[in-house]
């Protein structure tokens, strides 16, 4: 098995050598492949992969509203925030964020992007 790698390795080479052009457009193509993959690895570890950039990320939790009437999961309203808020021997600090769908005009071209707006103390809480 050793030997008929290393013939087809020599193989390769000898006709590699024959065609430069195509050798050089192999290791282009090598290289853009592999820096692109890199380089969206490296995003996507940075956005998906990692904690959050918190003090005490340990001490953070969520707080969600349940429907009585079908139980799921919803939005908070603002006076139980509020309420939440003032439970100042539970909570340390309490921030409140809301996803929502906003349009972008760059250069008269509407783009759909998803933005959130957040309470005023978000940054302080996170730390």
């Amino acid at each position: 098995m050793t030997a008929g790698f290393l013939q087809d390795i020599r193989y390769g080479l000898r006709t590699l050598a024959k065609n430069p052009g195509f050798a050089l457009a192999a290791v282009v193509a090598l290289a853009l492949g592999i820096g692109v993959n890199t380089a969206i690895f490296s995003l996507a570890d940075a956005v998906l992969f990692r904690d959050f950039a918190v003090h005490e990320p340990e001490r953070l939790v969520a707080l969600y509203t349940i429907s009585t009437a079908d139980s799921k999961i919803s939005s908070t309203s603002y006076p139980d925030f509020l309420d939440y808020a003032n439970l100042k021997e539970i909570f340390s600090g309490l921030l409140a964020y809301a996803r929502i769908p906003v349009a972008v005009n760059p250069a008269r071209h509407t783009e759909s992007l998803w933005a959130e707006v957040v309470s005023g103390n978000y940054f302080d809480v996170l730390g």
